[in-house]
C-alpha cells in the first residue's frame, strides 16, 4: 500500500510503499496525487520510500509502476528520490535511463532525512 507522507506539499510528493503494491494502490493513491501535483505545480519532485516491510509489486502493479516511470507521467518529474527497496531498482535509477531529463538519486533507508533535504532543494 501507499501512504502519502505529511511532508508532501506543493511540487514535493512523498510516498511510503509498504507491503506488496497492487494496481489499486496506484489507481487510488499515487496516480491521483501525482496528476494533481503536476497540474497545480508543473514538475513534481517525488520521494518514493520503500520501507523495511516493502514486499514488491503484484504483476499488474508493476505495469502501473512502469507507466509512472517511463510512460504517461515521465515528463511530469523534475526530481526523483528512491529510498530503500531492492538493489535492481537502484541500478535502474543509477543507469539514468528511466526518466530522461529528471534528476534521480538513490538513498538507503537510513538516509531518509537526507533524501528529503535533496528532494526539497
Amino acid at each position: 500500500m501507499f501512504e502519502i507522507l505529511e511532508e508532501s506539499q506543493g511540487s514535493v510528493l512523498g510516498v511510503r510503499a509498504t507491503g506488496k503494491l497492487s494496481k489499486e494502490d496506484y489507481d487510488e493513491v499515487l496516480i491521483p496525487r501525482l496528476e494533481a501535483a503536476a497540474k497545480e505545480e508543473g514538475k513534481v519532485h517525488l520521494l518514493f520510500y520503500m520501507d523495511d516491510d516493502f514486499k514488491g509489486w503484484e504483476p499488474m502493479a508493476m505495469v502501473e509502476d512502469f507507466k509512472v516511470g517511463i510512460g504517461k507521467y515521465r515528463n511530469d518529474f523534475d526530481k526523483l528520490a528512491i529510498v530503500g527497496g531492492p538493489e535492481w531498482v537502484k541500478l535502474l535509477i543509477e543507469l539514468d535511463s528511466i526518466l530522461p531529463g529528471a534528476e534521480m538519486k538513490t538513498f538507503s533507508t537510513d538516509q531518509l532525512d537526507e533524501a528529503w533535504d535533496w528532494i526539497k532543494s
